[in-house]
């Protein structure tokens, strides 16, 4: 009836209660989403010229690219666009680079698959100790309390038994004496090391327990032991213990604090840690210090997750999320085609938090309070956003881990100005918190059943007609409706030149087969840029 009517939509109401593009492969997804931000980004620029401004749009847009679709979309925006690739990278794209000392201790539980008994809590000591710049472990004097503490437990016991520990028979004497002994050693070897006003105490309490166990010495065998002397050794050793730091206070530093510390000592320091505590520790995290390592080692991932120098945190706020006054540029997509399998969710939950808290921060710290709007652009979120409690997999597996964060910012990122666009084709193997969350949809073609039912659960009763038309709709048409639209309507959505169109076309097998098209190929040259090995000449060339 109005087929040549503009359909405009405000840019508040489509990014600012997020948005949900979904249609089957093909449908024209991509196109939408690269449109969306390309007309917002051109009509912002109009916008300032009718208004004499100069200068650029304050505006951010992330897109996390699982396909690497979007470099091509929007590389004629020049410097507005940053471009990240797993190296290596030519001309004015940028190194991906998401380094593991980013990573919260939730995050590095997920991707090093450590248990809740023992291996957790070791590796959130061992990464708070490194971030606080510990590198051999908890300070001495965190240590020495700890021995003291110990050697006032072995003490109480022996008070608990009554005399037949530390008097009576002779085999018991003996031991006790042996126990007192080696606390006093132990307190004049600490007692000679720097610790202040302490060394002088535990050169004092050795003195006394070297006196208590002459006095009590006959010879080869001692005599009995009293209950005051035990005791006020106990008291002596306690007293000082609670002048020395905790070693639960020793490091002040979160495991979550975005500090920068050398992964690559991870394992060591945590084995040394282990050694340290004692007991079976050792034998408890042998296996998260072999994932570590293993995964540190692979040379896929060091180049992501190991960026050599390291790059400030402060940089890669202004590389990941837009300088001042996104004066960097306005675009930023984040190619993940090429990212390993194993900590592809990581890096994509890792990005997405940290954009999130960054906005979070930003609003606590502005002085009215006021948000900094960005929009993040998730495609192919069934793969990241999957629905299911773990997904068959651990509690604290990173495709859990990544759903988390994409549901927490579907609930809570509007209120810190972060705008998240869902693009999917299959809308069922979405978490319904993130579906539900989504107040505006553009919904191209859909034939699969079990979709179409759960588009229809979440529109209203009355766009039933429109609904019907899903199965069939030719690519670029779409039905919008939700916040951003007064009434559902169906739309064509403007077409893109070739050239802005994201790297999703329909291959071209005709063209192809009937040699229309030229498509040479050099596996040689792929299989050495895939394998990082060097060329291998034949001898007889």
């Amino acid at each position: 009836m109005a087929s040549s009517a503009a359909i405009m939509v405000d840019p508040d109401k489509l990014f600012g209660r997020h948005l949900a593009v979904l249609g089957n492969t093909g449908s024209g997804k991509s196109c939408t989403v690269a449109g969306l931000i390309r007309w917002s980004m051109e009509a912002a620029e109009k916008s300032l010229k009718e208004a004499g401004k100069t200068g650029v749009p304050n505006a951010r847009f992330i897109v996390l690219d699982p396909n690497g679709e979007y470099a091509r979309a929007f590389a004629d925006r020049g410097d507005e666009l940053r471009l990240f690739r797993v190296p290596p990278v030519t001309g004015g794209e940028r190194p991906l680079d998401v380094p593991a000392w980013l990573w919260s201790g939730h995050e590095w539980t997920a991707v090093a698959h450590a248990q809740p008994g023992a291996q957790r809590p070791l590796l959130m000591q061992g990464l708070r100790e490194l971030k606080a710049g510990q590198t051999e472990g908890v300070p001495r004097e965190a240590m020495i309390r700890r021995y003291l503490g110990s050697y006032s437990i072995r003490i109480s016991a022996m008070l608990n038994t009554g005399t037949q520990a530390f008097g009576g028979a002779a085999k018991a004497r003996f031991e006790c004496a042996r126990l007192l002994e080696t606390i006093a050693s132990d307190c004049s070897q600490f007692g000679g090391e720097t610790l202040g006003t302490a060394s002088g105490a535990l050169a004092a309490i050795s003195t006394t327990i070297t006196g208590i166990v002459d006095g009590r010495r006959s010879g080869n065998f001692f005599n009995d032991f009293t209950i005051s002397d035990l005791e006020t050794i106990r008291s002596a050793l306690d007293t000082l213990a609670q002048t020395l730091p905790d070693i639960g206070h020793a490091t002040l530093i979160s495991e979550d604090a975005p500090q920068f510390f050398d992964v690559n000592i991870l394992a060591e320091h945590l084995d040394r840690v282990a050694t340290e505590q004692g007991g079976n520790l050792a034998g408890f995290i042998s296996t998260l210090g072999l994932r570590i390592r293993g995964m540190l080692a692979d040379q896929r991932l060091g180049a992501v997750i190991g960026r050599d120098p390291p790059t400030s945190f402060e940089s890669w706020l202004k590389d990941y999320i837009g300088d001042d006054g996104a004066s960097n540029g306005q675009i930023a997509v984040v190619d993940l085609s090429l990212v390993p399998s194993e900590i592809v969710h990581i890096v994509v939950s890792v990005l997405a938090r940290l954009v999130f808290e960054s906005l979070q921060r930003y609003r606590r710290g502005h002085p009215k309070g006021q948000t900094l709007p960005t929009v993040l652009v998730l495609e192919e979120a069934h793969t990241f956003v999957r629905r299911g409690k773990d997904d068959d997999g651990p509690a604290s597996s990173p495709t859990q881990l990544c759903r988390e964060v994409f549901e927490r910012i579907a609930r809570e990122g509007r209120k810190f100005g972060l705008g998240l666009v869902l693009s999917s084709q299959r809308p069922s193997e979405l978490s319904p918190t993130v579906l539900a969350q989504c107040n505006t949809f553009v919904l191209h073609r859909i034939v699969n059943d079990a979709d179409q039912n759960l588009v229809a659960r979440l529109v209203p009763d009355n766009v039933g007609g429109l609904l019907r038309e899903l199965p069939s709709l030719p690519s670029r048409q779409a039905v919008l409706l939700g916040w951003a639209a007064p009434i559902p309507v169906l739309v064509e959505v403007d077409e893109l030149p070739d050239a802005q169109r994201p790297q999703s076309a329909d291959p071209d097998f005709w063209k192809v087969w009937t040699l229309t098209e030229e498509r040479g190929v050099d596996w040689g040259a792929i299989s050495e840029e895939w394998s990082g090995a060097p060329p291998v000449h034949d001898p007889e060339e």
